[in-house]
């Protein structure tokens, strides 16, 4: 399997969503990581065929996805940001709804949800109504019907939204497994969503990438740029102003603060090793500016 983007472009009016982005994407698991904005969820629809580009082509093994259609949507599960559902339906009444939907057989159809229930952990749940759930539930459900044609391609756009940190495990788990079959891309402004499953990270701004690689090779990109200094508190505000703070501190005689600095920020600053949280704030961060947050 493999999707690839070429020239991908999609415009409103003035405002570029997304830029001439050439992606390739074969098995395995390829995190898309940036702030609200960036254009992740853009280019996500345009990958489920929700929306059309302004230029360029996505291709599914050579073939352009808009001219597969109906054969290229049997590969595809999608769960977005937002997903409807019938609130007086029961978990497994809403599953076996959007199996029909999906075009499943009914014998299947009851098979694929009797798999997935226990899998998504709901099956304490599958009985209770759609609308009595708790928002990290209802995240657990949309995993589960975005699986429910054992899709070939599978798109997540920010998946862990409302869960939990265990659930958040049991997710990256889940992902893990699925991907050694098919290809997965989920999107997410958190960063531990995807720093411990992904093949591939890709950090995007502004309807750009402006890096990809592993999260090993990101953060090699950081090296000799993370600095741990102890400061007073009065000096915080102003060394918040002026560099990129990933981790204030706060201690009995002042503070220790994690300083994004391609120069030693003070004397006594010692370099640290760098993560992908340092990345993130690199690329995605801003000084404070004249209005720190520290008290």
């Amino acid at each position: 399997m493999e999707l690839k983007t070429v020239d991908l472009t999609k415009r409103y009016g003035d405002f570029t969503a997304v830029n001439h982005m050439n992606l390739t994407m074969t098995n395995g698991v390829y995190g898309l990581l940036g702030v609200n904005g960036a254009g992740k969820t853009t280019l996500m629809r345009m990958l489920c065929t929700l929306l059309s580009p302004t230029e360029g082509k996505i291709l599914c093994n050579g073939k352009d996805i808009f001219e597969m259609g109906g054969d290229y949507r049997k590969l595809l599960g999608y769960l977005p940001q937002d997903f409807g559902f019938y609130p007086e339906f029961t978990v497994r009444d809403y599953l076996l709804y959007i199996g029909a939907l999906k075009g499943l057989r009914p014998a299947v159809a009851k098979k694929r949800v009797a798999e997935l229930i226990p899998r998504v952990g709901l099956t304490k749940a599958e009985g209770r109504k759609m609308k009595k759930l708790s928002g990290g539930m209802k995240r657990r459900a949309g995993i589960a019907q975005a699986m429910l044609n054992n899709p070939r391609v599978l798109i997540l756009d920010e998946p862990t939204a409302g869960l939990d940190p265990n659930e958040r495990i049991r997710f990256r788990n889940l992902i893990s497994e699925l991907a050694e079959e098919r290809l997965v891309l989920l999107s997410t402004h958190i960063v531990s969503d995807v720093e411990y499953i992904a093949n591939e990270i890709w950090l995007m701004k502004d309807g750009s990438l402006v890096r990809q690689g592993t999260a090993g090779e990101l953060i090699t990109t950081m090296e000799e740029q993370v600095w741990k200094c102890r400061v007073s508190r009065e000096m915080v505000p102003q060394l918040i102003k002026e560099y990129k703070i990933s981790n204030i501190k706060t201690e009995p005689d002042g503070a220790e603060l994690r300083v994004i600095s391609g120069a030693q920020p003070m004397a006594g600053a010692v370099r640290e090793e760098a993560n992908l949280e340092d990345v993130f704030l690199y690329y995605f961060g801003e000084k404070t500016g004249e209005e720190p947050g520290f008290m």
